[in-house]
């Protein structure tokens, strides 16, 4: 009785008494439902674009530290430590034992110098986007490096390594594996690519200079030949 009743409530909502309220019926209702959908596409694009800027935001992290730590952890042998010796303490250092300062920058010291600014722009990396542990240990090393102090850096490539594996949902390195220490990458020497520029432009001057004089005696010839001042004219009488 109690659904009988109901049925009849709800037919008698819905008036069939004339086409004009049929319509208006079901252009309410189709109003309703398109309204209805609007709003959970707008929520689905909205919780979709929230998640996609979510996504690119951990992937942007991801790249930036695993720079970092290809950076401050690309070496295995050699010298593992960071120097922090600026040129002007180089310079300082051989004014007052009164030297002359030799400023080869295809030496050590230039090597020694890039690696430090490497290392810095990666410690700034890491403490800007690295976890409470990451900062903690980038300050650390930034502030020995700044103390003009060595600076190893294998424990915060250790923890690098840890939370880029857990991120990419790899497994963790097995504890039982012993890893050499990690040291910051070294980077290639550019003293033999910029000799072999130089070479190759002093060659290539060498080559246009005897162009030059190859076209000069071509030029010379024909002129002491005379054919080539009788054709111009021929030409121009043409």
């Amino acid at each position: 009785m109690f659904c009988q009743c109901r049925r009849e409530a709800r037919l008698h909502n819905i008036d069939f008494s004339s086409w004009h309220n049929v319509l208006a019926t079901v252009i309410g209702l189709a109003l309703f439902t398109l309204i209805g959908v609007g709003v959970r596409l707008v929520m689905m694009l909205t919780i979709q674009q929230r998640r996609d800027r979510l996504n690119r935001q951990i992937n942007e992290r991801l790249r930036v530290l695993i720079a970092a730590y290809k950076t401050l952890g690309g070496s295995f042998t050699g010298n593992l430590s960071v120097d922090p010796t600026h040129l002007r303490d180089l310079k300082q250092r051989n004014s007052e034992a009164g030297e002359r300062v030799s400023l080869d920058l295809t030496g050590g010291s230039d090597r020694a110098r890039r690696i430090r600014d490497a290392v810095e722009s990666a410690l700034s990396d890491v403490i800007l986007l690295g976890t409470e542990e990451h900062v903690r240990l980038a300050a650390r090393a930034a502030g020995e490096l700044a103390g003009g102090q060595l600076v190893h850096t294998n424990e915060l490539v250790v923890a690098l390594r840890n939370f880029v594996r857990t991120a990419l949902s790899l497994d963790p390195v097995p504890s039982n594996l012993l890893l050499p220490g990690q040291g910051p990458a070294r980077p290639a020497s550019s003293g033999g690519g910029s000799r072999d520029r130089n070479e190759k432009d002093g060659g290539g001057k060498g080559n246009g200079g005897a162009g030059d004089d190859g076209i000069g005696g071509g030029m010379g010839g024909s002129s002491s030949d005379g054919s080539m001042d009788e054709e111009m004219p021929s030409g121009h009488q043409h």
